[in-house]
């Protein structure tokens, strides 16, 4: 088995969170103001051995390199972010890391292709509008071009992930981007000229059953597979009408009256959040997700997962491994969704709550399937 997992470069302020948000903004100013919506919510969430870290800091990096290490991931997928015409942003953790040969630790990139806006609610609770903040833009071969060169120096880095000498990259809203099979065969192509096989391609999938075939045939290596970012559409495609429309109401009526979040029960939901029957597939990685609770970023409107816990991420872990341990060993990959993603209650990293337990039942799930560990 290969993890790795997600990474969320955002811990250190940046020019425009200051101007967008407040000065000296980072993850942590929400994660520090969340608050519990009903009785049992757990919020805030308290960073516990790490502390609410600066990602400026190289012991900082070092030191979550190590508790990867420790539960079993064997490289962190870095988010990237370009905008269209150079601009990117968060750039700064990882150059660092490309720049300064460490944590000497495997890694890869995804690129988080989506517009940043800023979400206004009305009273019923739906979105009443937004501000565009970045817009996500596709200029042309040009810009592909410069994109390219910008990350070819981490492509040759020993550190980054390759499979059949081509580097990993994810492409997380790869059917939003119209010109998507021009920029694959552009990239393959410098990727060759570069001593590359070509460009190893993953395509992000909120809903694979959906989504797998229009992935693939934009010329995508692989899929991988998680639901999460669209919860609900794991009812929607439920075949018992009357019991996604019971959970509709439910979760309705439960804002209207308390004006607290959507809930859904991890323990109910975590082995659909990955396309059973699409994950068997050799070119189908899935992800493991140890919980999710938006409400520090949207509030009341957002939507978390209930009673997750380091024994059922543990559960949720091995019956993954068990789906995909016959397939070949070069695509036994799994990604974790997330190390640090602490705004969204994502994260693997120790809290006050649950210490290194999160850490331990990856390892735990990992040793009944691999003997690395």
């Amino acid at each position: 088995m290969k993890v790795i997992a997600f990474y969320l470069p955002q811990y250190h302020p940046t020019k425009h969170n200051n101007e967008w948000w407040g000065e000296g903004f980072t993850e942590w100013t929400n994660v520090a103001k969340a608050k519990k919506y009903f009785r049992g919510h757990y919020q805030p969430k308290i960073p516990a051995d790490l502390g609410f870290y600066d990602l400026r800091l190289p012991e900082v990096r070092e030191k979550q390199v190590d508790l990867a290490k420790k539960a079993g991931v064997d490289g962190f997928c870095y988010y990237h972010y370009w905008f269209g015409n150079c601009q990117r942003e968060l750039e700064r953790p990882f150059e660092e890391v490309l720049k300064n040969g460490k944590p000497d630790f495997p890694f890869c990139l995804c690129w988080a292709n989506e517009t940043w806006s800023k979400k206004f609610w009305n009273r019923e609770g739906n979105v009443a509008g937004r501000k565009i903040l970045i817009e996500q833009t596709y200029p042309g071969d040009i810009d592909f071009k410069k994109h390219f060169d910008s990350v070819l120096p981490a492509f040759k880095d020993e550190r980054y992930i390759k499979i059949d000498n081509k580097p990993v990259f994810m492409i997380y809203k790869p059917l939003n981007f119209e010109n998507i099979k021009r920029f694959i065969d552009l990239w393959n192509l410098w990727a060759k000229e570069n001593g590359f096989s070509g460009i190893y391609f993953i395509g992000y999938s909120l809903d694979i059953r959906l989504e797998y075939n229009k992935i693939k045939e934009c010329g995508f290596e692989s899929v991988c597979s998680c639901r999460l970012g669209e919860i609900s559409s794991i009812f929607k495609a439920d075949d018992y009408f009357i019991k996604k429309l019971f959970c509709f109401a439910l979760n309705r009526v439960r804002w209207i009256i308390t004006r607290s979040p959507r809930c859904y029960n991890y323990k109910k939901i975590f082995h659909k959040l990955i396309g059973n029957e699409e994950i068997v597939k050799e070119d189908v990685f899935p992800c493991i997700v140890p919980n999710w609770d938006h409400t520090p970023r949207s509030g009341s409107k957002g939507y978390l997962l209930t009673n997750s816990t380091p024994d059922l991420f543990q559960k949720h872990c091995e019956d993954v491994f068990s789906k995909i341990s016959s397939k070949k060993e070069e695509n036994q990959i799994v990604f974790l969704k997330s190390w640090n993603e602490w705004g969204e209650g994502n994260y693997m990293e120790p809290d006050l709550k649950y210490g290194h337990g999160f850490i331990e039942a990856l390892k735990n799930a990992l040793t009944k399937f691999d003997n690395r560990v």
